[in-house]
Protein backbone atom coordinates (compact mmCIF):
# COMPACT_ATOMS: atom_id res chain seq x y z
CA UNK A 1 0.00 0.00 0.00
CA UNK A 2 1.35 3.45 -0.90
CA UNK A 3 0.33 6.88 0.26
CA UNK A 4 0.80 10.09 -1.69
CA UNK A 5 1.33 13.56 -0.29
CA UNK A 6 -1.52 16.00 0.06
CA UNK A 7 -2.01 18.79 -2.44
CA UNK A 8 -2.92 22.38 -1.70
CA UNK A 9 -5.88 23.31 -3.88
CA UNK A 10 -5.93 27.11 -3.54
CA UNK A 11 -4.65 29.15 -6.45
CA UNK A 12 -4.26 32.90 -6.81
CA UNK A 13 -7.50 33.36 -8.70
CA UNK A 14 -9.58 31.49 -6.12
CA UNK A 15 -7.93 33.37 -3.27
CA UNK A 16 -8.64 36.69 -4.97
CA UNK A 17 -12.29 35.76 -5.47
CA UNK A 18 -12.65 34.73 -1.84
CA UNK A 19 -10.97 37.92 -0.64
CA UNK A 20 -13.39 39.98 -2.72
CA UNK A 21 -16.36 38.06 -1.29
CA UNK A 22 -15.00 38.64 2.22
CA UNK A 23 -14.80 42.39 1.62
CA UNK A 24 -18.43 42.46 0.51
CA UNK A 25 -19.47 40.42 3.51
CA UNK A 26 -17.50 42.70 5.84
CA UNK A 27 -19.31 45.74 4.47
CA UNK A 28 -22.64 43.95 4.94
CA UNK A 29 -21.77 43.10 8.56
CA UNK A 30 -20.62 46.68 9.26
CA UNK A 31 -23.87 48.07 7.85
CA UNK A 32 -25.83 45.71 10.11
CA UNK A 33 -23.65 46.63 13.12
CA UNK A 34 -24.15 50.36 12.62
CA UNK A 35 -27.91 49.97 12.22
CA UNK A 36 -28.23 47.74 15.29
CA UNK A 37 -26.17 50.01 17.55
CA UNK A 38 -28.30 53.05 16.74
CA UNK A 39 -31.52 51.08 16.99
CA UNK A 40 -30.52 49.46 20.30
CA UNK A 41 -29.97 52.86 21.92
CA UNK A 42 -33.26 54.23 20.58
CA UNK A 43 -35.21 51.14 21.67
CA UNK A 44 -33.64 51.09 25.13
CA UNK A 45 -34.41 54.76 25.76
CA UNK A 46 -37.95 54.37 24.42
CA UNK A 47 -38.50 51.19 26.44
CA UNK A 48 -37.31 52.76 29.69
CA UNK A 49 -39.47 55.86 29.15
CA UNK A 50 -42.63 53.92 28.26
CA UNK A 51 -42.07 50.76 30.30
CA UNK A 52 -43.07 48.75 27.23
CA UNK A 53 -42.01 45.08 27.56
CA UNK A 54 -42.15 44.58 23.79
CA UNK A 55 -39.90 47.59 23.20
CA UNK A 56 -37.45 46.45 25.90
CA UNK A 57 -37.41 42.97 24.35
CA UNK A 58 -36.55 44.51 21.01
CA UNK A 59 -33.79 46.57 22.66
CA UNK A 60 -32.26 43.36 24.03
CA UNK A 61 -32.62 41.82 20.57
CA UNK A 62 -30.69 44.69 18.98
CA UNK A 63 -27.95 44.55 21.65
CA UNK A 64 -27.56 40.82 20.99
CA UNK A 65 -27.39 41.44 17.24
CA UNK A 66 -24.75 44.14 17.72
CA UNK A 67 -22.56 41.81 19.77
CA UNK A 68 -23.04 39.07 17.21
CA UNK A 69 -21.87 41.37 14.42
CA UNK A 70 -18.64 41.90 16.39
CA UNK A 71 -18.28 38.10 16.54
CA UNK A 72 -18.79 37.85 12.79
CA UNK A 73 -16.15 40.52 12.10
CA UNK A 74 -13.73 38.53 14.24
CA UNK A 75 -14.63 35.41 12.24
CA UNK A 76 -13.90 37.12 8.93
CA UNK A 77 -10.49 38.29 10.13
CA UNK A 78 -9.31 35.22 12.02
CA UNK A 79 -10.49 32.60 9.52
CA UNK A 80 -8.11 33.97 6.85
CA UNK A 81 -4.93 33.42 8.83
CA UNK A 82 -2.49 31.18 6.92
CA UNK A 83 -1.84 27.61 7.99
CA UNK A 84 0.98 27.06 10.47
CA UNK A 85 2.61 24.19 12.35
CA UNK A 86 -0.09 24.03 15.02
CA UNK A 87 -2.92 24.30 12.48
CA UNK A 88 -1.64 22.73 9.24
CA UNK A 89 -5.08 22.87 7.61
CA UNK A 90 -5.54 26.56 8.33
CA UNK A 91 -8.07 28.47 10.42
CA UNK A 92 -11.14 28.17 8.21
CA UNK A 93 -13.25 26.66 11.00
CA UNK A 94 -12.88 29.88 13.03
CA UNK A 95 -15.80 31.07 10.92
CA UNK A 96 -18.03 28.33 12.29
CA UNK A 97 -16.86 28.82 15.90
CA UNK A 98 -17.72 32.53 15.96
CA UNK A 99 -21.02 31.81 14.25
CA UNK A 100 -21.80 29.38 17.08
CA UNK A 101 -21.06 32.14 19.61
CA UNK A 102 -23.39 34.44 17.70
CA UNK A 103 -26.16 31.84 17.94
CA UNK A 104 -25.59 31.53 21.69
CA UNK A 105 -25.74 35.33 21.96
CA UNK A 106 -29.09 35.44 20.17
CA UNK A 107 -30.46 32.74 22.48
CA UNK A 108 -29.20 34.15 25.80
CA UNK A 109 -29.35 37.92 25.31
CA UNK A 110 -32.31 38.07 22.95
CA UNK A 111 -34.57 35.08 23.50
CA UNK A 112 -34.24 34.68 27.27
CA UNK A 113 -34.65 38.40 27.99
CA UNK A 114 -37.74 38.54 25.77
CA UNK A 115 -39.28 35.65 27.68
CA UNK A 116 -38.48 37.40 30.96
CA UNK A 117 -40.13 40.62 29.80
CA UNK A 118 -43.22 38.78 28.59
CA UNK A 119 -43.66 36.86 31.85
CA UNK A 120 -43.11 40.00 33.93
CA UNK A 121 -45.73 41.86 31.88
CA UNK A 122 -48.28 39.08 32.50
CA UNK A 123 -47.57 39.20 36.24
CA UNK A 124 -47.64 42.98 36.50
CA UNK A 125 -50.71 44.53 38.16
CA UNK A 126 -49.50 48.11 37.84
CA UNK A 127 -51.79 50.80 36.46
CA UNK A 128 -51.30 51.13 32.74
CA UNK A 129 -49.93 54.34 31.34
CA UNK A 130 -49.53 55.05 27.66
CA UNK A 131 -47.38 58.13 28.01
CA UNK A 132 -44.63 58.01 25.41
CA UNK A 133 -46.13 55.05 23.53
CA UNK A 134 -46.52 57.14 20.40
CA UNK A 135 -42.82 57.96 20.57
CA UNK A 136 -42.12 54.27 21.10
CA UNK A 137 -44.08 53.36 17.99
CA UNK A 138 -42.13 55.98 16.05
CA UNK A 139 -38.86 54.43 17.29
CA UNK A 140 -40.05 51.01 16.14
CA UNK A 141 -41.09 52.43 12.78
CA UNK A 142 -37.62 53.88 12.25
CA UNK A 143 -36.10 50.59 13.42
CA UNK A 144 -38.21 48.71 10.90
CA UNK A 145 -36.87 50.88 8.08
CA UNK A 146 -33.26 50.51 9.27
CA UNK A 147 -33.51 46.73 9.73
CA UNK A 148 -35.21 46.45 6.34
CA UNK A 149 -32.39 48.39 4.69
CA UNK A 150 -29.76 46.17 6.34
CA UNK A 151 -31.67 43.04 5.30
CA UNK A 152 -31.94 44.40 1.75
CA UNK A 153 -28.15 44.86 1.64
CA UNK A 154 -27.53 41.28 2.81
CA UNK A 155 -30.08 39.77 0.42
CA UNK A 156 -28.62 41.81 -2.45
CA UNK A 157 -25.18 40.35 -1.74
CA UNK A 158 -26.60 36.82 -1.55
CA UNK A 159 -28.30 37.30 -4.91
CA UNK A 160 -25.07 38.64 -6.36
CA UNK A 161 -23.18 35.55 -5.22
CA UNK A 162 -25.92 33.34 -6.66
CA UNK A 163 -25.74 35.15 -10.00
CA UNK A 164 -22.01 34.36 -10.19
CA UNK A 165 -22.81 30.68 -10.38
CA UNK A 166 -22.69 29.48 -6.78
CA UNK A 167 -26.44 28.83 -6.70
CA UNK A 168 -28.97 29.82 -4.08
CA UNK A 169 -27.60 27.36 -1.52
CA UNK A 170 -24.00 28.23 -2.31
CA UNK A 171 -24.66 31.92 -1.87
CA UNK A 172 -25.56 31.27 1.77
CA UNK A 173 -22.70 28.90 2.56
CA UNK A 174 -20.86 31.79 4.27
CA UNK A 175 -21.99 31.55 7.92
CA UNK A 176 -21.35 35.28 8.43
CA UNK A 177 -23.68 36.29 5.59
CA UNK A 178 -26.20 33.64 6.58
CA UNK A 179 -26.20 34.91 10.17
CA UNK A 180 -26.70 38.53 9.11
CA UNK A 181 -29.66 37.57 6.90
CA UNK A 182 -31.16 35.48 9.72
CA UNK A 183 -30.66 38.28 12.26
CA UNK A 184 -32.04 41.02 10.06
CA UNK A 185 -34.98 38.92 8.91
CA UNK A 186 -35.76 38.05 12.52
CA UNK A 187 -35.40 41.72 13.50
CA UNK A 188 -37.93 42.79 10.87
CA UNK A 189 -40.41 40.19 12.12
CA UNK A 190 -39.66 41.06 15.75
CA UNK A 191 -40.20 44.79 15.24
CA UNK A 192 -43.45 44.05 13.41
CA UNK A 193 -44.64 41.91 16.34
CA UNK A 194 -43.65 44.66 18.81
CA UNK A 195 -45.57 47.30 16.82
CA UNK A 196 -48.67 45.12 16.66
CA UNK A 197 -48.45 44.31 20.36
CA UNK A 198 -48.02 47.94 21.42
CA UNK A 199 -50.80 49.14 19.11
CA UNK A 200 -53.26 46.54 20.39
CA UNK A 201 -52.26 47.37 23.96
CA UNK A 202 -53.09 51.02 23.36
CA UNK A 203 -56.38 50.25 21.62
CA UNK A 204 -57.70 47.65 24.09
CA UNK A 205 -55.91 48.73 27.25
CA UNK A 206 -54.89 45.10 27.83
CA UNK A 207 -51.22 44.38 28.45
CA UNK A 208 -51.75 40.77 27.36
CA UNK A 209 -51.22 41.83 23.74
CA UNK A 210 -47.84 43.36 24.41
CA UNK A 211 -46.78 40.55 26.73
CA UNK A 212 -47.76 38.03 24.05
CA UNK A 213 -45.74 39.97 21.48
CA UNK A 214 -42.71 39.82 23.79
CA UNK A 215 -43.10 36.06 24.23
CA UNK A 216 -43.53 35.62 20.47
CA UNK A 217 -40.30 37.56 19.89
CA UNK A 218 -38.59 35.24 22.38
CA UNK A 219 -39.84 32.13 20.58
CA UNK A 220 -38.70 33.58 17.24
CA UNK A 221 -35.20 34.32 18.55
CA UNK A 222 -34.80 30.90 20.19
CA UNK A 223 -35.82 29.14 16.96
CA UNK A 224 -33.36 31.16 14.88
CA UNK A 225 -30.58 30.64 17.45
CA UNK A 226 -31.23 26.87 17.42
CA UNK A 227 -31.09 26.75 13.61
CA UNK A 228 -27.84 28.74 13.41
CA UNK A 229 -26.30 26.78 16.29
CA UNK A 230 -27.14 23.41 14.72
CA UNK A 231 -25.49 24.45 11.46
CA UNK A 232 -22.34 25.74 13.19
CA UNK A 233 -22.14 22.60 15.36
CA UNK A 234 -22.29 20.34 12.31
CA UNK A 235 -19.46 22.26 10.66
CA UNK A 236 -17.26 22.24 13.77
CA UNK A 237 -17.69 18.50 14.31
CA UNK A 238 -16.60 17.89 10.73
CA UNK A 239 -19.32 17.82 8.10
CA UNK A 240 -18.84 16.09 4.77
CA UNK A 241 -18.79 18.14 1.59
CA UNK A 242 -22.02 18.76 -0.28
CA UNK A 243 -23.22 15.62 -2.12
CA UNK A 244 -22.71 17.31 -5.51
CA UNK A 245 -19.05 18.03 -4.70
CA UNK A 246 -18.44 14.49 -3.43
CA UNK A 247 -20.15 13.03 -6.49
CA UNK A 248 -18.10 15.22 -8.82
CA UNK A 249 -14.82 14.20 -7.17
CA UNK A 250 -15.75 10.50 -7.20
CA UNK A 251 -16.78 10.61 -10.87
CA UNK A 252 -13.59 12.46 -11.77
CA UNK A 253 -11.43 9.89 -10.00
CA UNK A 254 -13.32 6.97 -11.53
CA UNK A 255 -12.86 8.46 -15.00
CA UNK A 256 -9.05 8.43 -14.73
CA UNK A 257 -7.58 5.68 -16.97
CA UNK A 258 -5.01 4.67 -14.33
CA UNK A 259 -7.63 4.10 -11.61
CA UNK A 260 -9.28 0.70 -11.64
CA UNK A 261 -11.75 1.52 -8.83
CA UNK A 262 -12.44 4.05 -6.07
CA UNK A 263 -12.67 1.96 -2.91
CA UNK A 264 -13.59 4.79 -0.51
CA UNK A 265 -13.97 8.55 -0.56
CA UNK A 266 -13.92 10.79 2.52
CA UNK A 267 -14.56 14.54 2.51
CA UNK A 268 -14.73 17.22 5.19
CA UNK A 269 -15.32 20.95 5.05
CA UNK A 270 -12.31 22.74 6.49
CA UNK A 271 -13.61 26.25 5.92
CA UNK A 272 -15.76 28.40 3.70
CA UNK A 273 -13.90 27.57 0.49
CA UNK A 274 -11.74 24.61 1.47
CA UNK A 275 -12.65 20.92 1.46
CA UNK A 276 -10.35 18.09 2.48
CA UNK A 277 -10.56 14.98 0.29
CA UNK A 278 -9.10 11.57 1.14
CA UNK A 279 -9.60 8.77 -1.38
CA UNK A 280 -8.65 5.09 -1.26
CA UNK A 281 -8.05 3.97 -4.85
CA UNK A 282 -6.99 0.82 -6.66
CA UNK A 283 -4.76 1.42 -9.68
CA UNK A 284 -4.64 -0.70 -12.81
CA UNK A 285 -1.98 -3.44 -12.74
CA UNK A 286 1.47 -2.95 -14.20
CA UNK A 287 2.41 0.50 -12.90
CA UNK A 288 5.87 0.81 -11.36
CA UNK A 289 6.55 3.04 -8.32
CA UNK A 290 7.78 6.03 -10.35
CA UNK A 291 4.77 5.85 -12.63
CA UNK A 292 2.48 5.69 -9.58
CA UNK A 293 3.93 8.95 -8.23
CA UNK A 294 3.51 10.70 -11.59
CA UNK A 295 -0.06 9.47 -11.91
CA UNK A 296 -0.92 10.57 -8.38
CA UNK A 297 0.37 14.10 -8.99
CA UNK A 298 -1.53 14.38 -12.27
CA UNK A 299 -4.77 13.07 -10.75
CA UNK A 300 -4.61 15.46 -7.80
CA UNK A 301 -3.97 18.38 -10.11
CA UNK A 302 -6.91 17.34 -12.29
CA UNK A 303 -9.23 17.18 -9.26
CA UNK A 304 -8.08 20.55 -7.95
CA UNK A 305 -8.51 22.20 -11.35
CA UNK A 306 -11.98 20.73 -11.86
CA UNK A 307 -13.29 21.26 -8.30
CA UNK A 308 -12.02 24.59 -6.90
CA UNK A 309 -13.51 23.83 -3.45
CA UNK A 310 -10.94 21.09 -2.88
CA UNK A 311 -8.22 22.53 -0.65
CA UNK A 312 -6.30 19.36 0.25
CA UNK A 313 -6.40 15.95 -1.40
CA UNK A 314 -4.79 12.74 -0.18
CA UNK A 315 -4.69 9.56 -2.26
CA UNK A 316 -4.20 6.18 -0.63
CA UNK A 317 -3.19 3.63 -3.25
CA UNK A 318 -4.31 0.22 -2.07
CA UNK A 319 -5.27 -3.23 -3.32
CA UNK A 320 -8.95 -3.88 -4.04
CA UNK A 321 -8.51 -7.26 -2.37
CA UNK A 322 -8.66 -5.42 0.97
CA UNK A 323 -12.43 -5.91 1.13
CA UNK A 324 -12.78 -4.60 4.66
CA UNK A 325 -12.16 -1.09 3.38
CA UNK A 326 -14.93 -1.29 0.80
CA UNK A 327 -17.36 -2.81 3.27
CA UNK A 328 -16.90 -0.27 6.08
CA UNK A 329 -19.77 2.16 6.84
CA UNK A 330 -17.59 5.12 5.89
CA UNK A 331 -16.71 3.59 2.54
CA UNK A 332 -20.29 2.73 1.68
CA UNK A 333 -21.64 6.07 2.87
CA UNK A 334 -23.89 4.52 5.53
CA UNK A 335 -22.57 6.75 8.29
CA UNK A 336 -20.42 9.79 7.69
CA UNK A 337 -18.96 8.66 4.37
CA UNK A 338 -19.21 10.77 1.24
Amino acid sequence: MARTEGSDGRDGKAAAGTSSADRRTRVTVLVALGANLLIAVAKAVGGLLTGSPALLSEAAHSVADSLNEVFLLAALRRSRRPADRRHPFGYGKERFFWSLLAAVGIFVMGGCFSFFQGVEAFRSDAEESFGGYVAGLVVLGVALLAEGASLGRAVHQARGESAKGTGAAGALRDPALRTVIAEDGTAVLGVTLAIVGMALHMVTGQVVWEASASLAIGVLLVCVAFWLGQDARAQLIGEAADPEVSREVRDLLAAQPEIDSVEALFTMKMGLDSTLVAARIDLVPGLDSERVEEVAVRIKRAVVDAVPEVGEIFLDVTDAAAKEAAQSPAATGERGGA
